[in-house]
């Protein structure tokens, strides 16, 4: 099917070509995430650190901005600031992913990478097909396709992707979130000496009557980590409890041990990793200085996609800043990579800032590229402090009911929708604001929200209120952005002008 790569390869390329200017005049196009050049982007895939370069493939339709027959995208980074646009790494070209290359992991094996994925089809009459497939690659950019090497098992509707694969000891496994008959989310497990021939375990955990948590689960992520293992995966079908699971689809994570030999996982409650709006799918890897990275999908399928305004200028979704992992305490603790303070510019700096019953506006703290950083004082009395965003989105913090809130407009009708988490106390608030997102990490990331936002580009302007007296101390940057190229052959295989920032 050589012919037919190549013809989706040239159909993409040619899109981004003819509405490359489109793109970028959107004036909601993002300085330091990654974004599809055009059309869609979702799951973060294959993330790896490989041969001194991060690689961060995606789930991309280039044809339109709803989902389709995926392809996946492709950029790379030695630093996580300076990205370039590699050459498409997976086109739906063959019988086994006609419909799309869907969500897959990355491993190094004998100095190469290899790519598993899930090949999904719709047959003639109109049922979904499942394929776990593999490409192999000697340079990390051309993938050499090997094609199936799982089917469906008995038991599972084709529901069945997703595939994650690592090594443990001498062996390879692999976890792919499922849906059994009876339309129970769940996670099985696979086992192989070669990454060629697979072994079915069973199934490590799953969601029951008694213990109900979705109906289907997407992108596992399974590994090992401070002594414990932990399992990070996206269950749909999750009814709202209070504040917890009110988007459509969640994402979050067990902590526990897994049990190779009988292929069970014990595992504590399920925990959702971040609070905000928009988050799915996450992927992590370890890199080669033994931190544990994560990149999660800044969108939820199924959740007003079609409202968001970028579609106007025929591109949608973004990803997350690349974040690094520590439990603490039992917990997942979310922080920005370290890199990410290479984009610091001019600072602005207020220590021992009090209000007290009022609410102002401080210029230096307009922009919309800009990270920010609030230290709290101890013993202030207050019942509330806020802080509003262009009058667009809120953070609210009550003191007296230890709950923060981030409110915002509707993507629709402008109503007022909010997500929420506890906060026993609030020490500090981390805001990192791009154009059309926002990524708050509270208390050195003991919580994250994480948004899109597209308030009146008129306005830039930040109050910050209270009721009662708060303290705290202030550092403001304006940040520089990530910076884009493509590839040398990117270019040659499309004969495409140079992506810009």
């Amino acid at each position: 099917m050589q012919n037919k790569d190549r013809s989706l390869r040239k159909k993409a390329y040619e899109e981004i070509k003819e509405y490359q200017e489109i793109v970028e005049s959107d004036p909601y196009r993002l300085d330091f995430h990654l974004m599809p050049p055009v059309g869609l982007m979702n799951d973060p895939n294959g993330l790896i650190h490989w041969k001194d370069k991060y690689h961060v493939f995606f789930q991309w339709m280039p044809f339109k901005t709803g989902h389709g027959a995926k392809f996946w995208g492709h950029y790379t980074s030695q630093d996580l600031i300076h990205w370039i646009f590699e050459p498409i790494a997976l086109t739906p070209s063959e019988w086994y992913e006609q419909n799309g290359c869907y969500s897959g992991s990355a491993v190094n094996h004998d100095g190469k990478m290899k790519l598993f994925y899930t090949g999904n089809v719709k047959n003639e009459r109109n049922e979904r097909e499942t394929y776990q497939c593999l490409a192999v690659s000697e340079d990390g950019i051309h993938f050499e396709k090997k094609g199936v090497v799982i089917h469906l098992p008995e038991g599972y509707s084709a529901h069945f992707r997703d595939p994650k694969v690592w090594k443990h000891h001498d062996k390879w496994y692999m976890i792919i979130g499922a849906q059994t008959k009876d339309h129970f989310g769940c996670a099985v497990l696979y086992m192989s000496d070669d990454l060629i021939d697979w072994e079915l375990k069973g199934e490590i955990s799953g969601s029951k009557e008694n213990d109900y948590l979705g109906y289907m689960w997407e992108c596992p992520d399974l590994f090992h980590m401070d002594g414990v293992d932990v399992f990070l995966f996206s269950p749909q079908g999750l009814e709202p409890q209070g504040i917890h699971y009110n988007n459509v689809h969640q994402s979050g994570y067990v902590i526990g041990e897994l049990d190779y030999d009988g292929a069970v996982l014990h595992h504590g409650p399920f925990c959702e990793l971040d609070r905000g709006f928009e988050f799915y799918a996450p992927q992590t890897t370890l890199d080669e200085e033994g931190r544990r990275i994560l990149i999660g999908w800044m969108g939820v399928p199924d959740q007003d996609e079609e409202k968001q305004p970028t579609r106007a200028y025929k591109w949608i979704h973004n990803m997350t800043i690349p974040r690094e992992l520590r439990i603490k305490n039992g917990k997942f603790h979310q922080s920005p990579v370290e890199e990410l303070k290479k984009m610091r510019g001019t600072l602005f700096e207020k220590k021992d800032f009090n209000i007290n019953n009022e609410s102002l506006h401080l210029s230096e703290l307009d922009g919309d590229v800009m990270e920010i950083v609030l230290k709290f004082g101890h013993a202030d009395p207050y019942n509330r402090f806020e802080i509003d965003l262009f009058d667009y989105a809120k953070l609210i913090y009550q003191n007296e009911s230890k709950v923060l809130t981030l409110e915002r407009k509707n993507f629709d009708n402008k109503s007022t929708e909010s997500r929420s988490c506890q906060i026993p106390k609030l020490a500090t608030l981390q805001l990192f604001i791009d154009q059309s997102s926002i990524e708050v990490f509270v208390n050195d990331g003991e919580e994250v929200f994480s948004s899109r936002i597209f308030p009146d580009k008129k306005n830039s302007s930040i109050h910050l209120s209270s009721s009662g007296s708060v303290t705290f101390d202030l550092w403001k940057w304006e940040l520089t952005g990530y910076t884009y190229q493509t590839s040398e052959e990117a270019k040659r295989e499309a004969n495409m002008n140079p992506l810009n920032g």
